[in-house]
């Protein structure tokens, strides 16, 4: 109940307006600032204690001035040197420096809390000046007001109003466009003042128009309100239509303004317009006689005039009034023409003197244009107050408009009477002010007890001042009120104070209204935040016979005890006590009340006998002076602070409560138990791991009596209600009445009793008990059997309370009461707690229907009721999900992503689809890391066992397995088949494979640098053997998540021409080029499967070539799968499953799958071995138009003879591609003639088949498969890889050209052992002189050079010439050659 600073507003991208309104300002350092402030600043500490030693009023500081202001980018005052406007509605902000500025609008969003909250956030910025050299100097927001018959005091738009240096006047909307433009006088605009319309309190105060003041050097301008509102809107329609119509002049409308010369004051910088005033008949005679003397003649009526107060220097503050009605004209901008002919012609004459004739039509036309300024009608002073060495700064005028607020260069604030015209309180120390006015209205409930309640409501008038060098924000209560608030808010501040509201608004108009305006604001450029004063009436009642004041002073004297730690109890009683019976007024009474009993240092002894004595004195004073709500407040905390007291003696007590005669009711339960066991101890193994927890969450900590009351009211009728806030007090609560009954340490039917006597209905305390029964589940877990049955055993007593198990309830019906406890379970977390409660409630509403039946005289079959089979099934439901979790629990192998440990009901479940289950495991599978084999092997595991229908015998099983096992993979493997078994429709091995493969590629998504997520989707789609979900599945992958990326890559490497580089794969595909690669691998191994699983779904498919390949989709021989679900689960509802959306699928064209297949393998091989190539050039234009398309659709695709230029670059794309591949299995030839035997690599640039792709992408291309096989064997050959050279050969048809190929090669191997080797031997050079001539030139002509391996044995060598002659015909024109070559090798072999 004091001052207060609220902040209602944030301001976004502050720092991004900075910069564009001071684009050349350079961050100061923090040192140089400190610095500076330490030389120019002095110790204020002395004056400043004793300025503030004469009020009692407690200072409140809301944000500490150093809390931001040296941050980076933001220190120094910035915000002071901009001219700056908030609209009184708050919506718009206007930041202008020099020529440029910007607009900010309000945007509402949610906070972390799911709070709205107002921010401002830019939405226009740029250059508000037109002529050269102009600046902003002043600036205003004025909204307008609906026109509407539905508008409840909201603006209609808001209109920006800027004042230049040139003296023009333009007005904009709030996105920056130009309404109107008016030149009103030719020196600068110095200040803009509005005055909008204001409801009169009063019936004898003057009804103010509304006006637009605008104040130069020596003049002032007014613009009447309604004029200015019509015309802005006219200028707005017509705004609109010209944008509309494309064309932007628009015709402006006129503006009735007044004008006035201020005569007799040397210096003007700012002004106030008053408004129309009338003088009373004694103030009329003694102008009358001051001015006229003793013959003046006064008339009947007192004129009315206008009052302008401005300020400055000669005198420091003037006052001018305007008489109305008088001879000075309404002026507008047809009026008179104030250019002199004469002064035109001889500035014409002197430019041609001067040379500046070059420009004089551009001149004579500007002339012509410009606007013609009216003349003003001087007004002379009538009085001031003169100070020949104070300089005026600013006036604030009061929104009652009989005060005003002046600073000066002396650093004063003067308080101005404007009715009588004098000073009447200066305040000194406050250099730089910035003043604001805040009009507080009487509350409605403190009327209601006044004996003036009939009189209009009262208004406290405070003045604000802001004191940016001390850096404080002070409220003065008017008009010589005491300071009654401060705040420390920084040195940098702005305080904004409009002054005036709606423009457009009438005494008819604004009949209902509620209009949402802001008084003063202050603007924090460090933090960005706007925040407003908040001042509660009654601190203008100062005086000390205010019981009000007296009061407040009590409940701060109250705070402060209760804010004291060390008080001792007894002295905490009786001050409370006794500040709580002296407080008069009730609503502070009911105040402190409140306060007392939400402090949490008060034990709760002290709350009930302050509580209780208050109580008492009420009911001792008359009936009709007492407030009823502070009795009913009384009456309801002492019975609630009672029932706090009884419950917590109860729990403290040592008895405990025997229930044997119980004990028959749990039969069975033992064995549900026994059953259930194993996977209770597996379960409570998994969460009973240490975890890191806060201990003042700790559920065993006390629950505070203030949280107690907090979550308990009282009801006119009696009944208590629990208040649900939150999930952790809602906890709180329950343990602190069940917890100590479920573990047997307090007598339960005691407590229980003591909750229905006090009002509490039984589905409160039911789901106050499941709640804590739910959160203590690693509790309940320790001894399940002895807390079990202290549950059903609250649970009966619970259940039998009046008003929770209707007496009407029919047994072959639901009941409200047991849906409860079954929705608690349903949607449970905790799967063991809430199995186990499942169970004790089904014995126990079984209990009730038996006994009910019996005492209707009912056969035991119609005891059966739909009741039990909802039991029935929830029970079975839970167990499953309890096996599920349990796995869902199992911790991921260190060193994978792992995450957080997903947490499955009844309910998510359900509301997951019939996927639901799947898609858990799915996540598991993922988390766990689980190669697709290992998975493929356990669930073949459970498809090859027999399954056991006997639940006892299988878990018997189960927990014989689990002791015998020790590993923790075995573990994961049984508890997977369990649950398999458990889910034998919605865990097929079909659903988990196509669930995992959507799993990983979703992830694989989230992190493509992560290849290996991809390959292993594909390996899970390879191991689904349902072809419908293969294909659906397929395509739907590829429509997702392939396509983008791999046009992406195509686009890439086409604009590129070969395998792009890190940087680029990362921009445009959005991944690393290794894993670009496997990606293409990736989507090969896709459409691949695509295309195989096509060739299964449909009949007589035509071989993998592009010309016979037009067959239909359309014919299936392979019936599609029937998806069911468990008979306890087919209520799921939600989204459909995986494997639904797969048969939802299309078929797709398999040409255009082929297709696609080809360019992805053309891309994985130039991305593999990096082959220069551009991609889509080697198709032609249908080839091109064909990629990226639906793979359902049929699009027109290449057939026929392909262009021979296309098929050469086809060619060369493939020749190169093989080279790479000999080049990267580049075998060493030491490994001499086992070379040929050496594996080769599944996967990657070496693997063993892509020699066998080349050949079948040449079949595709319309590449001679020959050619390829030819130029693999001369590879091979030329790497040194004989062995592997000669496997090819065989396949070779065209061995006459491979054998001339051959023939150069072995010549060159030749050449570089007789000429080239650097260990040349006497016997080669005896052999090299006995060549043939014909021999030896050919082999000097050879280059070994483009041998990649020259230096291969000679059993090799002589190898590979025997295979030549083999080859070579007789009549080959290089028959012979071969011979000699023969014969040559020989010898050299022979002499080694």
């Amino acid at each position: 109940m004091s001052c207060s600073l609220l902040e209602f507003c944030r301001l976004q991208e502050l720092k991004t307006v900075r910069d564009f309104l001071f684009p050349s300002q350079k961050t100061e350092s923090v040192e140089e600032k400190n610095q500076t402030d330490n030389e120019l600043s002095w110790d204020s500490s002395d004056w400043e204690s004793e300025w503030d030693a004469g009020n009692n009023k407690e200072e409140e500081s809301t944000h500490g001035a150093t809390v931001g202001e040296e941050a980076t980018g933001q220190n120094g005052p910035w915000l002071q040197d901009c001219v700056v406007s908030l609209s009184p509605c708050s919506d718009l902000l206007v930041l202008a420096r020099e020529h440029k500025a910007a607009f900010l609008s309000a945007k509402w969003r949610t906070d972390d809390s799911g709070r709205e909250e107002m921010t401002l956030g830019v939405s226009w910025t740029g250059t508000l000046s037109t002529e050269e050299g102009e600046c902003v100097s002043s600036a205003i927001c004025i909204p307008l007001a609906s026109q509407k018959r539905s508008s409840t005091g909201r603006p209609d738009w808001t209109c920006v109003v800027v004042g230049f240096t040139s003296g023009h006047v333009r007005f904009y909307t709030e996105s920056g466009v130009l309404l109107l433009a008016q030149l009103l006088h030719e020196d600068p605009v110095l200040r803009l003042k509005c005055r909008t319309y204001e409801i009169p309190r009063h019936p004898g105060v003057t009804e103010q128009h509304e006006e637009l003041s605008i104040l130069y050097p020596a003049a002032l301008v007014t613009i009447d309100g309604f004029s200015l509102f019509q015309s802005l809107r006219a200028c707005r329609n017509q705004v609109a239509r010209a944008a509309a119509a494309g064309s932007d002049v628009i015709q402006p409308p006129p503006l009735a303004y007044k004008k006035w010369g201020l005569q007799e004051m040397d210096t003007i910088v700012d002004h106030s317009s008053v408004g129309v005033m009338t003088l009373c008949v004694f103030d009329q005679m003694k102008n009358a006689s001051v001015l006229g003397g003793f013959h003046a003649s006064v008339k009947g009526n007192p004129p009315a005039m206008s009052q302008y107060v401005t300020v400055g220097a000669g005198p420091y503050t003037g006052f001018y009034y305007a008489v109305e009605g008088s001879s000075q004209p309404l002026l507008s901008h047809v009026a008179l023409a104030v250019a002199s002919k004469l002064t035109s012609a001889l500035f014409s004459a002197a430019s041609g003197w001067l040379g500046w004739n070059k420009n004089k039509n551009e001149e004579e036309a500007v002339q012509k244009h410009k606007p013609k300024v009216e003349a003003a009608t001087p007004l002379g002073i009538r009085f001031g107050l003169p100070d020949s060495r104070r300089h005026g700064e600013t006036i604030c005028l009061s929104p009652c408009n009989t005060l005003a607020g002046v600073t000066d260069d002396f650093g004063r604030v003067t308080l101005l009477d404007l009715a009588r015209g004098i000073a009447t309180r200066m305040w000194k120390g406050y250099r730089d002010a910035q003043l604001g006015w805040l009009q507080v209205p009487e509350e409605r409930g403190e009327r209601e007890f006044s004996p003036s309640a009939s009189l209009p409501r009262r208004h406290a008038l405070f003045l604000v001042i802001y004191a940016p060098r001390r850096g404080i924000l002070e409220v003065w209560a008017m008009q010589q009120g005491p300071r009654v608030g401060a705040f420390t808010v920084g040195k940098y501040c702005r305080l904004l104070y409009a002054g005036y509201r709606l423009m457009g608004v009438n005494s008819v108009t604004s009949q209902g209204w509620q209009l949402h305006t802001q008084q003063v604001c202050l603007l924090d450029p460090i933090t960005g935040a706007l925040r407003t004063v908040n001042i509660p009436f009654h601190l203008a009642l100062s005086d000390k016979k205010s019981e009000r004041a007296k009061d407040m002073h009590l409940v701060k004297r109250l705070a402060t005890i209760l804010k004291s730690s060390d008080v001792a109890p007894d002295i905490l009683e009786s001050e409370a006590r006794s500040v709580l019976l002296e407080i008069k007024h009730p609503a502070i009474k009911m105040q402190a009340l409140e306060s007392l009993l939400a402090n949490k240092n008060t034990p709760v002894s002290c709350l009930t006998n302050i509580t209780c004595a208050l109580n008492d004195t009420l009911k001792q004073q008359d009936p009709e002076e007492v407030d009823t709500a502070l009795l009913q407040l009384c009456s309801s905390q002492l019975k609630l602070l009672q029932l706090y007291t009884d419950i917590h003696q109860l729990h403290s007590a040592a008895d405990t409560e025997a229930d044997s005669e119980k004990q028959d009711s749990l039969e069975g339960i033992e064995d549900e138990l026994s059953r259930v066991g194993p996977t209770l101890q597996r379960y409570a193994q998994f969460t009973s791991r240490p975890s890191v927890s806060f201990a003042q969450d700790s559920p065993d900590s006390p629950l505070a009596p203030q949280v107690f009351l907090s979550q308990m009211e009282c009801a006119e009728d009696g009944e208590l209600k629990v208040i649900r806030k939150s999930e952790t007090e809602w906890n709180q609560l329950g343990n602190f009445m069940f917890w100590r009954c479920l573990c047997g340490k307090s007598p339960l039917r005691k407590v229980c009793d003591t909750l229905q006597q006090a009002g509490i209905s039984p589905q409160q305390l039911l789901s106050l008990l499941l709640s804590v029964w739910m959160q203590r589940e690693k509790e309940v877990l320790q001894k399940p059997a002895e807390i079990v049955r202290n549950l059903h055993t609250l649970l009966v007593a619970l259940s039998n309370m009046n008003g929770a198990v209707e007496e009407s309830w029919d047994t072959q019906s639901i009941s409200p009461w047991w849906q409860q406890v079954r929705c608690t379970c349903i949607g449970s977390h905790n799967a063991a707690a809430a199995l186990l409660a499942a169970l004790v409630a089904h014995r126990a509403a079984k209990a009730s229907i038996t006994s009910r039946g019996d005492s209707k005289l009912q056969s035991e079959w119609e005891a059966v009721s739909l009741e039990l089979e909802q039991w029935v099934v929830c029970v079975h439901q839970l167990e499953d999900v309890l096996v599920l979790q349990t796995l869902l629990l199992v911790p991921p192998p260190q060193g994978t992503a792992g995450g957080a440990t997903a947490q499955c009901s009844i309910k998510t479940l359900l509301e997951g689809g019939t996927g639901g289950i799947a898609d858990s495991v799915s996540k598991w599978v993922f988390r766990q890391n689980m190669a697709p084999e290992r998975l493929k092997a356990i669930l073949c595991t459970r498809q090859n066992n027999d399954v056991d229908d006997q639940p006892e015998r299988r878990e018997e099983e189960q927990r014989n397995e689990t002791e015998k096992s020790d590993e923790s993979s075995d573990r994961t493997a049984e508890l997977l088949v369990a649950l398999c078994r458990r889910f034998p429709h919605s865990l097929s091995p079909d659903l988990v494979f196509a669930h995992c493969c959507w799993e990983y590629v979703v992830q694989w998504n989230k992190d493509p640098e992560e290849g290996r997520y991809l390959c292993w989707a594909v390996e899970h789609l390879k191991l689904v053997s349902s072809p419908h979900i293969q294909l659906g599945i397929s395509t739907m992958m590829w429509s997702t998540f392939i396509v983008k990326r791999f046009s992406a890559a195509a686009f890439l490497m086409e604009k590129v021409g070969k395998a792009p580089k890190d940087r680029l794969c990362r921009r445009d595909v959005g991944m690393g080029d290794k894993a670009m690669t496997s990606f293409l691998s990736g989507c090969v191994q896709l459409l691949q499967i695509l295309m195989e699983v096509t060739g299964v779904l449909v009949r007589n498919q035509c071989p993998l070539s592009f010309i016979n390949s037009y067959a239909d989709s359309a014919v299936e021989e392979v019936p599609a799968p029937e998806l069911s679900v468990e008979e306890p689960w087919c209520g799921a509802e939600g989204p459909a499953s995986i494997a639904e959306l797969a048969l939802e699928q299309r078929g797709v064209h398999f040409p255009l799958v082929q297709h696609h297949c080809l360019l992805a393998s053309l891309l994985h091989a130039a991305m593999t071995f990096n082959v220069k190539v551009k991609p889509l050039g080697l198709f032609d234009s249908k080839g091109k138009n064909a990629f990226f398309r639906d793979l359902t659709t049929i699009q027109l695709m290449p057939s026929g003879d392909m262009d021979p230029g296309l098929v050469s670059l086809r060619q060369e794309f493939l020749l190169r591609m093989l080279t790479g591949w000999v080049q990267a299995i580049d075998d060493p030839p030491s490994s001499g003639p086992a070379a040929g035997s050496t594996p080769l690599p599944s996967s990657g640039p070496k693997a063993d088949w892509w020699p066998s792709l080349c050949l079948e992408l040449g079949s595709l291309l319309q590449v001679n498969p020959d050619i390829l096989r030819r130029h693999i064997v001369c590879e091979l050959y030329n790497q040194g890889l004989d062995p592997r050279a000669e496997e090819v050969m065989l396949e070779v048809e065209d061995k006459d050209v491979l054998g001339s190929q051959l023939l150069v090669l072995t010549g060159q191997r030749l050449s570089y052992s007789l000429l080239h080797s650097q260990s040349q031997t006497q016997a080669a050079m005896e052999l090299l002189a006995r060549l043939p001539p014909t021999l030896c030139t050919w082999l000097k002509a050879m280059d070994p050079g483009e041998l990649r391996c020259p230096l291969v044995p000679l059993p090799q060598t002589s190898r590979l010439v025997g295979r030549l002659i083999e080859i070579l015909p007789e009549n080959h024109a290089q028959y012979s050659l071969a011979l000699h070559l023969l014969e040559a090798v020989e010898v050299l072999t022979t002499e080694d």
